[in-house]
């Protein structure tokens, strides 16, 4: 795996110090990580959030052949009168699955249901419920159109349309448009192999005994919950101690069996900090200082081919960090053609408490008012350890640096989480 981009810095050069605006950060990062070429083929039940290797074309028209939209029945268009009402005679039962295999004459009809395949000689469909049946015979009246009521044959995709693009995260409706077309597997961009761990001798795994200073260890749950839903092959390293050879000898075991990195806490310059240092160490520093709140201190490098994210250890900056650093990265690497969400603009009915110098992403709530008009409001309390307000939010406010506080009705901008 090679890199093109800026040289990687020690902490103690100048450029290291700078620092950045997050969509510099951001952008820093993509021009870095070079996607994916390794494919593999799954089946269609398996490709279910996978991104896909190359473009799809479709092989069939769907539907196959023209057929009924209505129950109904199945008649030339030249029979439908202009005036008044004609006799037709019923020559047969079309059902979806069993077609009527002969000529419709002038002058007669078949009975057809939704999905039935369109008898040679007929070209329109009448409902039944504007038809009168007398036994064999069926009378219509004037008023019909030639045509209606007919699905024709490619009129959702025509053979060689293109269905599905390269690098496209495949959903529900995906899977039914390649079912429709008769595929069985897909060809989709290997999953990204990411190692992830937390730092600090306070942590304590869920299901022990808590000891007085200690803290049962949220990230690695909430990073297990935002790579699972990404789709990538998540590698759980666990707590690991501020030990410094402890940390090295995770960080080389980590670049060994994956593509990327991720450690929360210990990137700050504490005494017992060793995150940035052993980075130095054992890879590349490309930076480390990021203008955002909450967010710092965050660190990304390299450690021989596996990328590095140093996020934050109070949960809310992992998050953060996580969602406009890690995801768009990660996005990227397996090829998908838009690796960064969209923002919305709406009005915040709160009031916003903000000083200028530091782009922030506070916790909010989209909703809709009572005359359907979305509005944004903020959780409450926005300080970085407070994990419940980002169970409680559906997505970020952005507010940028240069802002200050903002009056109730302002317009904000926001990042909604379904994957920013």
């Amino acid at each position: 795996m090679t890199a093109a981009g800026p040289p990687p810095v020690s902490c103690a050069a100048p450029e290291a110090t700078h620092v950045l605006t997050v969509d510099e950060a951001r952008q820093r990062i993509l021009n870095l990580l070079p996607p994916l070429t390794e494919r593999e083929t799954v089946g269609l039940y398996d490709s279910l959030g996978r991104i896909t290797a190359h473009a799809v074309r479709a092989p069939r028209d769907v539907p196959p052949f023209d057929n009924s939209a209505m129950d109904g029945y199945a008649l030339r268009g030249a029979d439908i009168p202009a005036e008044g009402q004609r006799e037709l005679r019923i020559v047969g039962t079309v059902l979806a699955g069993k077609p009527y295999d002969r000529l419709v004459d002038a002058g007669a009809c078949v009975r057809i249901m939704t999905g039935g395949v369109l008898p040679e000689g007929t070209d329109s469909v009448i409902m039944q419920e504007d038809v009168i049946r007398l036994d064999d015979i069926a009378v219509v009246g004037a008023g019909h159109k030639t045509g209606n009521h007919v699905r024709h044959a490619g009129e959702d995709i025509a053979q060689h349309d293109l269905v599905i693009s390269a690098g496209k995260r495949l959903g529900p409706a995906d899977l039914g448009v390649l079912a429709s077309l008769g595929f069985t597997h897909c060809e989709v961009v290997r999953r990204p192999r990411v190692a992830y761990f937390s730092t600090g001798d306070e942590l304590r795994p869920v299901g022990e005994p808590l000891s007085t200073g200690c803290l049962y260890d949220s990230s690695r749950y909430t990073l297990y919950g935002l790579l699972h839903q990404l789709g990538v092959m998540p590698i759980d390293l666990g707590i690991v101690p501020d030990q410094r050879q402890a940390l090295r000898d995770t960080l080389l075991r980590a670049a060994a069996e994956a593509d990327v990195i991720i450690s929360t806490g210990g990137v700050s310059v504490g005494e017992a900090d060793f995150v940035r240092d052993t980075l130095g160490a054992v890879g590349e520093i490309h930076f480390w200082r990021v203008g955002m709140k909450p967010g710092r201190p965050f660190a990304f490098g390299r450690i021989e081919q596996a990328w590095f994210f140093g996020l934050p250890g109070n949960p809310v900056s992992t998050m953060v960090t996580f969602l406009q650093f890690v995801q768009p990265a990660l996005r990227h690497l397996m090829g998908e053609q838009r690796a960064h969400g969209h923002r919305l603009r709406v009005p915040c009915i709160t009031t916003l408490k903000k000083a200028p110098g530091r782009m922030e992403f506070q916790r909010g709530i989209l909703e809709s008012t009572a005359d359907g008009h979305a509005v944004v409001r903020s959780t409450g309390a926005q300080g970085s350890a407070i994990l419940s307000s980002m169970s409680k939010a559906n997505c970020f406010i952005v507010l940028p640096a240069e802002c200050g506080d903002l009056p109730a009705g302002s317009l904000v901008e926001i990042q909604v989480f379904t994957l920013l």
